[in-house]
Formats: structure tokens, C-alpha cells, sequence
């Protein structure tokens, strides 16, 4: 398997596993209803665990733009692979909401809370505020790559042991700093779900927020950069 490939296929499964369990708790009628947020940040957390676990031997397990490109400032990843890694992500991120709509196609027809279905897809703020919103996304992002920073190797990246401590970092994310923007700290994670959420032939579906996308591209992209140049700074 190819790096490429890797970053396209554990991103997959990091946004299956991931919106997979939003959707198992906000859609009508799953085993999963109603099961509250402490469900989905250990689901989300989880779908890093698999995924992390999976191709961090092959591509080093970036699966998230903010980290790919904080690792090639931070000097641990080159400069000319960041643009095929982003593409698999992108890509990879698509392919999961994709697979989640299938799997969920039933309770999506069934549900008529229009937010819930976009949330599956997406993050939005509990309180609109452009600079709060994009602050919170800021400090989860740096949370996450200064994390991730500590753990991975110039010539591995992330290797098959990390992927409990990554977990674990992102369900600590998820319960403590999560509750403002839902934590998007990954434009994979958000943007390529939220197009497919625009593409599919979703019954009944709202508009799919552009005008809040921005924030959960540019807060974890500036996010990483901070951490990256702590790191720096500290090295």
C-alpha cells in the first residue's frame, strides 16, 4: 500500500467510524438514539484508535491536513509530499461520509431534524461568535498537534503505538474543549464531509453552513502552525 493510498483509506475510516457514531446518536429510530456526547467523543476518539492503528505503518497516520502541514513546519515531514497527503484526506474524508449516508440512508429518511442530519456531516457552533468560534478551533488544534508533535519521529511519523495515546488525546479534546464548535480540529474531518452532505440526495436537508466552513478549515490550519512553532521554539 501506498502513503497515498494509507492517508486515503485510514482518513476513511477515521470519518466513517467518527460520523458514523453522530449518526447513530442524532438520527430517528438507531440502536444509538439520543445516547448523549459523552457517546460521541469516545465513538470519535475510537474511530482515531482504528484508524490510527491501521496505516500508521504506511503513510505515518497523518489523516488530518493541520497535521501534515505542522509537521512540515515543525522539519518532521518534507514540503513536497503535503500536497498528495491532503488530496488522500480530502479524498479519503468524502469516501467515509459517503459510506456513513449508506449505512444510515433509512434514518436519515426517517429523521426530520434538518441540524441533526447536517451535524452528522459537519460541526457548527452551540454559540455563533466569528473570533470565539475560531479561537476554540485554534486552542483544540494546538492541543492536538503539540500532542501529536511529541509522538512522532522524523523518519515514521506515527507508528502503530501511538494510536491509543492519540485516542486518548482526542477524547480529552472531545470532553474538555469540545462543547463550543463541536471540534472539528481537522478540515478532512469537516470540509469533505460537509461537501458530500451538499452532494447526496439527502430528504428534507438544510443548506450545509458554507458560512461557517471557513472556521473549521482556517482554526485548526492556524491551530497547527501555533503548535508547530512551539515546537520549534522549544526544541
Amino acid at each position: 500500500m501506498t502513503p497515498f493510498l494509507g492517508e486515503l483509506l485510514g482518513t476513511a475510516l477515521l470519518v466513517l467510524l467518527g460520523d458514523g457514531v453522530v449518526a447513530n446518536v442524532v438520527l430517528k429510530d438507531t440502536k444509538g438514539s439520543n445516547s448523549g456526547w459523552i457517546v460521541i467523543t469516545f465513538g470519535w476518539a475510537m474511530a482515531v484508535f482504528v484508524a490510527v492503528f491501521v496505516v500508521a505503518g504506511v503513510s505515518g497516520a497523518h489523516l488530518n491536513p493541520a497535521v501534515t502541514i505542522a509537521l512540515a513546519v515543525a522539519e518532521q515531514f518534507a514540503w513536497a509530499k503535503v500536497p498528495a497527503y491532503m488530496l488522500a484526506q480530502m479524498l479519503g474524508g468524502a469516501l467515509g461520509a459517503l459510506l456513513v449516508w449508506l449505512q444510515y440512508k433509512d434514518h436519515f429518511a426517517k429523521t426530520d431534524n434538518r441540524e441533526g442530519k447536517l451535524a452528522v456531516f459537519c460541526t457548527a457552533p452551540q454559540i455563533r461568535n466569528t473570533l470565539s468560534n475560531l479561537l476554540s478551533e485554534i486552542i483544540g488544534t494546538f492541543v492536538l498537534v503539540f500532542g501529536v508533535l511529541a509522538m512522532v519521529t522524523p523518519t515514521v511519523g506515527l507508528g502503530a503505538l501511538n494510536a491509543l495515546p492519540v485516542a486518548l488525546l482526542v477524547l480529552a479534546i472531545g470532553l474538555s474543549l469540545g462543547g463550543t464548535t463541536g471540534y472539528a480540529i481537522n478540515p478532512a474531518r469537516d470540509l469533505a464531509p460537509r461537501v458530500m452532505h451538499y452532494l447526496l440526495p439527502i430528504p428534507n436537508k438544510r443548506d450545509s453552513n458554507w458560512g461557517y466552513a471557513w472556521i473549521a478549515v482556517a482554526g485548526p490550519v492556524l491551530g497547527g502552525l501555533l503548535a508547530a512553532g512551539v515546537h520549534l521554539v522549544l526544541q
